[in-house]
C-alpha cells in the first residue's frame, strides 16, 4: 500500500479565491515529487489563507487493516498511488463494466443497496470523512463490485476519474449551506458540472437530490446554463439513503433532478 502523504502548498497570487496550488507527495523520508494543479476545492477552503505559502494535509492513506471488520475480509478501500494521475479503474475492479459513482457516500447504505441491485455494474463510493468510510467499508466488505475512495468529491471527479469513464453519478443531499455567506461552499458550481460532464460517458448522467428548495433552484439554474446537459425529473426507482429516510420521515419534500450528458448544439 502507498505510505505517502500528500500536501498542498497554496500560493496567493492575484485573486485570493483562485490560488495557485502545488501538490507535494512525501514519502517516509523525502519529498517524492511535486506537481502544480488548479484548485478543485471550493473557495471556502481558502478562507483561512492569510499568508503564503500555507500547507495543509489533503489526505493520508488510511491503514487498510483498520477498515476491514474481520481479518479475513478484504478492505474495499482504494489505495491511491498518485493524486495527479487518473485511477486505473480496470485494475481497481478487476473487470471492465459500466461504473456508477456515489459522491459523498456517507455510511454506504445507498451505495451498497444499489450495488446489490445491479451486480453487473461497478460502484465507487467517494467520501471525505474517515468514520463514514469505515462504516461504508464494513457494509461493502462482502460486495465484490464496490470500492471506496477517501477523498474530496470535487477533487476526485476533476483529477482522478478518467474522461468518459462513468455511466452514472449520484449526488444525494449535499450540504446546502443555507446561509447566504456560505453559499460559495456548495459543491455544485459551473466548474463542478463541467468536471462531471467530462467524466461522464456519452448519454451518461447524474442524479441529484436535495431537501433545500433554494439550493435545488440554484442547481437547476446552473444546469440550464450548461449546454452539455439535458434536464429530467429523475423518476428512477432508487434505494433510500440515510438522509433520504430522515427527511421522508419528517415529511420534508425532496427535490430530484437528473442531468443527462448531451452533445452541445454547434
Amino acid at each position: 500500500m502507498n505510505n505517502s502523504a500528500y500536501f498542498f502548498a497554496c500560493h496567493q497570487q492575484g485573486n485570493r479565491h483562485k490560488p495557485s496550488l502545488t501538490l507535494i507527495e512525501c514519502g517516509p523520508d523525502q519529498i517524492n515529487k511535486t506537481a502544480t494543479v488548479r484548485s478543485a476545492l471550493s473557495p471556502c477552503s481558502f478562507e483561512f489563507f492569510d499568508s503564503s505559502p500555507i500547507h495543509f494535509l489533503l489526505s493520508v492513506p488510511a491503514d487498510e487493516g483498520s477498515l476491514a471488520h474481520r481479518r479475513h475480509v478484504p478492505s474495499r478501500l482504494v489505495a491511491v498511488e498518485s493524486l495527479t494521475d487518473h485511477l486505473d479503474l480496470d485494475k481497481i475492479f478487476g473487470r471492465k463494466v459500466p461504473l456508477h459513482v456515489d459522491l459523498g457516500c456517507g455510511d454506504g447504505s445507498f451505495l451498497c443497496a444499489l450495488a446489490q441491485r445491479m451486480p453487473d455494474k461497478n460502484f465507487l463510493g467517494i467520501e471525505r470523512l474517515l468514520n463514514r468510510v469505515r462504516t461504508s467499508a464494513r457494509k461493502a466488505a462482502r460486495l465484490d463490485n464496490v470500492r471506496l475512495l477517501r477523498m474530496e468529491s470535487f477533487y476526485a471527479v476533476r483529477y482522478l476519474l478518467p474522461s468518459e469513464s462513468v455511466e452514472r453519478f449520484y449526488l444525494l443531499f449535499p450540504d446546502p449551506w443555507p446561509k447566504r455567506r456560505h453559499h460559495r461552499r456548495r459543491i455544485v458550481t459551473p466548474d463542478f458540472l463541467s468536471s462531471i460532464h467530462s467524466a461522464l460517458q456519452r448519454s451518461g448522467g447524474i442524479y441529484i437530490a436535495t431537501d433545500d428548495v433554494d439550493y435545488f433552484r440554484k442547481i437547476k439554474k446552473l444546469a440550464e446554463s450548461n449546454p452539455g446537459f439535458a434536464i429530467g425529473d429523475a423518476a428512477a426507482d432508487l434505494p433510500q439513503s440515510k438522509f433520504g429516510r430522515f427527511f421522508r420521515e419528517r415529511g420534508a419534500p425532496i427535490q430530484w433532478l437528473e442531468l443527462r450528458k448531451v452533445s452541445p448544439v454547434k
